[in-house]
């Protein structure tokens, strides 16, 4: 028995609404860099954000660069940091009045020396800010940072929550394994040194939301949480925005995956071995990624290889409207991860409508379930031959569409992730006022089974 299962008692519509009614509350939301594009952190803030707007809270986003794009009802508060990534070069970025502030200090000496020092260094100037803002919020609700400044706020009796969508661990347990060189290793730790930091803060919050059963015994493990500062609130898809449309034409072979290229976790590798095996079957087969090819990375090594350069399209910073249209002209969505904290996109895919072939890493098949063809991740032949069976049976790819569909329909949706998040702050707000600490005794089950 896993400890999310020693845990969850099977209680879910009671406990969906338990602690949700009563006065609207003043949310404060973080994140320290939450642009819809950078990935799933800013999709997370901006449909939250807009959520709990839409049931009578009022909302604040407290903000890093590349800020959010927000709902007209949600207020943004802008925290700069020196968004060493933008610069032409982050060494050189370093200004007088920095040495001034050990927060800026600490961003630019993190950067130069190969590590990543926005998370601690936006939880200070988070923690300046609400000293003087306190007042303002009835909780203060973390997206990923994890940042020192969390436990200061702690401290200071403000209710806080943390949302931890998986931990980092993952990523560098994978980027390790991927390092071509002992040399690029030690990057890779260097970079992840900020893993200290979040391990540490995770032990000592005493309230912790996560988005997947996968992620909860994860970061139990991982981040040595106790099952008792945990709650699972799944994360939920706009399906007003992510929908079939009309009047848009399906391209003949196209495949659709959501992929930073040149990240290991996100299999993209695999796939692009799947569809180089495909084409002698199916010439006709095209594959659109919906992320940034770096000219100079190793997948573009790859395409060049696999001589893939003709049918694999790169795109990225587009629009909410014009992703929800190339979904809608895929054939079939493929989300080759090797492990996901939940899986938006795969969610996103099935609300559009579209088939999707899923890996089995971390919290995909918790998303897809039933409604997708689900294959061992790092595989490429059980991607090739769940793609080919895909383009040979129609019947197949309409039944999974409609399945997939009706799934994200009934399972996942933002109105009640932000009711059980609420439902969450009620608790936290209550046991903070009564000097408690909370202990969570059963995370939410709500969501997929």
């Amino acid at each position: 028995m896993t400890a999310f299962e020693k845990y969850d008692d099977g209680l879910v519509s009671e406990r969906l609404t338990e602690g949700s009614s009563g006065k609207p509350l003043r949310i404060c939301l973080l994140g320290y860099r939450s642009h819809p594009y950078c990935g799933g952190q800013g999709v997370y803030i901006h449909y939250l954000s807009k959520a709990l707007v839409a049931a009578g809270h009022k909302v604040d986003v407290i903000s890093g660069e590349p800020y959010p794009v927000l709902d007209e009802r949600v207020r943004l508060i802008k925290m700069p940091g020196l968004n060493l990534f933008e610069a032409e070069s982050h060494i050189r970025a370093l200004r007088w009045r920095h040495l001034r502030s050990w927060a800026d200090f600490s961003e630019w000496w993190q950067m130069a020396t190969g590590g990543f020092g926005e998370p601690y260094s936006f939880g200070r100037r988070v923690v300046h800010y609400l000293r003087k803002h306190r007042d303002e919020y009835d909780i203060v609700h973390d997206n990923q940072s994890l940042c020192s400044g969390l436990l200061e706020l702690q401290r200071m009796g403000v209710p806080v929550l943390a949302t931890i969508h998986h931990p980092i661990t993952r990523d560098r347990r994978i980027a390790l394994e991927a390092a071509p060189t002992w040399g690029y290793r030690l990057l890779v730790r260097r970079w992840h040194s900020f893993l200290k930091m979040q391990k540490r803060v995770a032990r000592r919050l005493h309230h912790i939301t996560t988005v997947s059963r996968c992620s909860f015994e994860d970061i139990r493990r991982d981040f040595s949480v106790e099952p008792e500062q945990l709650r699972l609130i799944y994360n939920g898809i706009d399906t007003d925005v992510f929908r079939p449309l009309e009047g848009v034409t399906k391209v003949p072979g196209r495949i659709i995956t959501t992929a930073s290229a040149d990240q290991p976790l996100k299999g993209l590798r695999y796939l692009l071995e799947a569809v180089a095996g495909l084409r002698a079957a199916h010439p006709r087969v095209s594959l659109r990624v919906i992320g940034k090819l770096n000219p100079d990375g190793p997948t573009q090594k790859l395409l060049d290889e696999l001589q893939l350069g003709d049918c694999a399209s790169f795109v990225s910073g587009i629009s909410t409207e014009q992703l929800v249209e190339e979904y809608n002209m895929a054939e079939v969505a493929v989300a080759p991860s090797l492990y996901e904290g939940f899986g938006l996109p795969a969610g996103e895919a099935m609300a559009c409508g579209v088939p999707i072939v899923s890996s089995d890493g971390g919290a995909l098949p918790e998303v897809v379930g039933d409604a997708g063809m689900i294959v061992p991740a790092g595989k490429s032949a059980a991607l090739r031959d769940a793609l080919e069976r895909l383009f040979d049976e129609p019947a197949t790819r309409e039944r999974l569409a409609a399945a997939g569909r009706e799934r994200i329909d009934n399972s996942f949706c933002w109105r009640l992730a932000a009711q059980q998040v609420v439902g969450y702050y009620r608790e936290i707000i209550a046991v903070t006022q009564s000097g408690g600490v909370h202990a969570a005794n059963e995370p939410i089950a709500g969501g997929a089974q």
